[in-house]
């Protein structure tokens, strides 16, 4: 770091320049203080930059852009002046060192450094992502490691004229070249990488853009290898003294040390939403054909070809000519035109009344409900309360759940009179227990782990996601964990079904595989949809299940471009009057297929307002079956399961509760539930951390219920009958559908 020196301090906008930090891009980063004494790192653009063709309007429009944003391992924006003579920009002063400085001085970062480090930045970008911002200038010199992660600038620094303009994918390929120059200090050798990371960070370095996993992507895939959290501080002991030495430096040239950080500025958004004149429906029943960056399913029978009549037969994906961007066949379809089908319907509505709202001793982990009980599970007890009243109407139990319900988990069910568990008790763990409704005692409890096989000797362990039931079967779906102490991230996910009987707990069968991910279980009938993708580029899958033959796998549909997709909960699957509704593509659209035969019945791409590429999330049905919604960005989509026309698209507006647009839960999460319906009623939570009920006839919102309190992985909350019950910390609230 130079010290500038009082001879040689100066000046730039409001801001006194106190030592240079280093130099991006052409451009030099310095620590500077405000006439309050309040730290700053100031940007100043370098000369060629600043002279280029068309930058300053670049860099005001990028400036008035990362104003809205901010996320928590990105550094915020909080001034900029893009006429200046000079132009600059000042961000919030964070304490750390450059990846670069870092590595030089300190060497290679190991394992769970690099974790955390492809973590952070993949969570930063993952912010920036979700309104279709690229950075552009991820890299060593950008990337900042600070004493509780790494952080990049909201804001990379624009190209010069001419250069090409970076997209989404351009800061996967940077983000990945960063993760191997910690781990091999610039020698780009990928085997210096951890088996834990090698496969997603070469995944990032591939050279066609369309085979990088996303930020978020990247994101799930670490938090689904469930690997150790790390002991004490990330980084070593050296480089810690190295940032505290830095940090006190800094202190000593503003003239007594760092009175504070500039807050960062009032975030406003715009939400991606679905574009009405871009949602295209195609009701052929032959192959499907996408244009642009979609691709058609690829429907694969056994070794056969597909018939005529069922998706993926002789169709071929071809650029469109059409404006909408999206051919179809010559079977009736959609108006692409502004003029057809339903405008969005802004959601604005008033607080929610409480029907009744309690507080007990502990704080509730998972909920299940009836339309007159509410099971609530704690990691102290379950007991069960009136659903009326919210007092109390059993006894409790001794069954706990620590971990309760989050992106990967939901260990509670209901139906038919009964409450299904996935629990502890004080002897033993591992326990799939069934309640009575109308007594609160427990019908049967058996040890799941008591049926794992390996004999005398356990080989594998079988922990489980979650539980559901359809008609007399129970079933529960989880990832299968080998115990020979061997991991890598080349390994395919093997997961696994086990289906027990609901009147009893007898085990009824069980199949396993790397071909089963996660598991949809319809509320009735005898088949399952299982989803799944190996790591790599080979395609994902969805395949039915067939429970009537005690597992035995059905009809299959091959998914491109879901190479990073194997998490629990992608391709997103839902089920309606039949048919299996699930996201193909590029993950833009929802495909529904005879649940018995796999043959498409109609399929519905999706588009962004700005024409950018969007990700639907998990579509979920109405309880009649009649209505499936598509939950997309910012836009909730009601569409008629029986041909796919719209019935109404309801939008949120604002900010989310870290920054940027405001976003149905449902449309940025894997796992978990977060959204139901019932009497007649939609609820859905946002990423402001507020609870929707939205009039499933017209797609207007009943009444709004907001909770700071609600933890990050979304709220906890259940429905039963005409009521939604919350736990908020030690508090039940109740509030009817329809808010009377």
């Amino acid at each position: 770091m130079d010290h500038l020196g009082t001879e040689r301090a100066r000046r730039i906008g409001p801001y006194t320049l106190l030592q240079r930090e280093r130099t991006v891009g052409g451009s030099e980063l310095f620590a500077a203080r405000t006439d309050e004494g309040l730290l700053v790192t100031v940007t100043v653009v370098g000369p060629e930059l600043a002279a280029s063709p068309g930058f300053r309007d670049r860099f005001r429009a990028a400036v008035e852009a990362a104003r809205t944003m901010s996320g928590a391992f990105l550094v915020p924006v909080v001034d900029a002046d893009a006429d200046a003579p000079v132009p600059w920009l000042a961000a919030r002063f964070t304490a750390g060192l450059s990846l670069r400085h870092t590595v030089n001085r300190h060497g290679v970062l190991d394992g769970p450094a690099l974790r955390v480090l492809a973590d952070g930045i993949a969570r930063a970008l993952a912010a920036l992502h979700e309104t279709r911002t690229p950075h552009g200038e991820v890299g060593p010199d950008s990337v900042l490691l600070t004493m509780d992660g790494p952080r990049i600038s909201v804001l990379g620094m624009p190209g010069a004229a001419g250069s090409p303009v970076p997209s989404l994918m351009d800061d996967m390929f940077d983000l990945g070249s960063a993760v191997l120059f910690a781990a091999s200090g610039g020698e780009q050798d990928p085997d210096a990488l951890p088996a834990s990371l090698r496969e997603v960070i070469g995944g990032c370095l591939y050279p066609e853009p369309s085979d990088r996993p996303t930020a978020k992507q990247l994101v799930d895939y670490l938090r689904h290898q469930n690997l150790p959290a790390l002991a004490g501080g990330w980084l070593p002991q050296a480089v810690m003294a190295d940032m505290a030495a830095a940090a006190a430096s800094v202190g000593s040239a503003s003239g007594g040390g760092v009175r504070g950080t500039v807050p960062p500025l009032p975030v406003r958004a715009a939400g991606i939403g679905v574009s009405r004149r871009n949602l295209i429906i195609s009701l052929a029943g032959g192959a499907a054909i996408l244009g642009g960056a979609a691709a058609a399913l690829a429907f694969s029978g056994d070794s056969s070809p597909a018939p005529e009549g069922r998706a993926g037969g002789s169709g071929a994906t071809a650029r469109p000519a059409s404006p909408s961007g999206v051919r179809t066949t010559s079977a009736p379809s959609a108006s692409p035109s502004s003029s057809d089908g339903p405008g969005p319907v802004v959601l604005a509505g008033p607080d929610a009344a409480e029907a009744w709202s309690r507080a007990g001793k502990y704080a509730p982990t998972c909920l299940a409900a009836s339309d007159k009980v509410i099971m609530v599970v704690g990691d102290k007890s379950t007991s069960f309360l009136d659903a009326t009243t919210g007092k109390s109407t059993f006894d409790s139990l001794n069954t706990t759940s620590d971990t309760g319900m989050d992106l990967l988990r939901y260990p509670t069910a209901y139906a038919d009179g009964v409450f299904y568990l996935l629990c502890d008790t004080p002897s033993q763990s591992g326990v799939l227990a069934a309640f009575d409704a109308a007594s609160g005692k427990v019908k049967w409890a058996i040890n799941l782990a008591a049926s794992d096989p390996g004999g005398a000797k356990l080989v594998s362990m079988y922990p489980p996601n979650y539980v559901a039931v359809a008609g007399n079967t129970v079933y529960v779906c989880g990832q299968v964990r080998e115990l020979d102490g061997k991991f890598s991230a080349e390994d395919p996910t093997t997961g696994y079904i086990r289906a027990f009987k609901a009147t009893t707990g007898k085990r009824l069968w069980q199949v396993d595989g790397t071909d089963i991910n996660n598991v949809l279980v319809p509320p009735s009938g005898s088949r399952l949809l299982a989803a799944s993708a190996i790591p790599g580029k080979k395609p994902g899958r969805v395949q039915m299940i067939d429970a009537g033959r005690k597992g035995a796998r059905g009809w299959k549909v091959s998914i491109p471009h879901a190479s990073y997709y194997f998490s629990p909960g992608w391709p997103m699957t839902c089920y309606a009057a039949g048919l299996f509704l699930f996201a193909g593509g590029t993950g833009d659209t929802l495909f529904a297929v005879d649940a018995a035969t796999g043959s498409e019945k109609w399929h519905q791409r999706f588009e962004a307002n700005n024409g950018d590429q969007v990700h639907i999330g998990t579509p979920f049905s109405s309880p009649d079956g009649t209505t499936v919604y598509v939950p997309v960005g910012s836009d909730l989509a009601a569409l008629a399961v029986a041909d796919g026309t719209t019935r109404w698209v309801a939008r949120l507006e604002g900010a989310g509760d870290r920054g940027g647009a405001n976003l149905f839960q449902a449309s940025l999460r894997l796992g978990g539930r977060y959204a139901q319906c019932s009497a007649g009623t939609v609820f859905a939570t946002d990423s402001a951390k507020t609870l929707w009920a939205i009039d499933a006839a017209t797609g207007r919102a009943r009444w709004r219920y907001s909770d700071s309190g609600q933890p990050d992985a979304g709220f906890r909350w259940t429905v039963g009958g005409d009521r939604v019950f919350i736990a908020s910390h030690l508090t039940m609230t109740a509030i009817a559908a329809h808010g009377r």
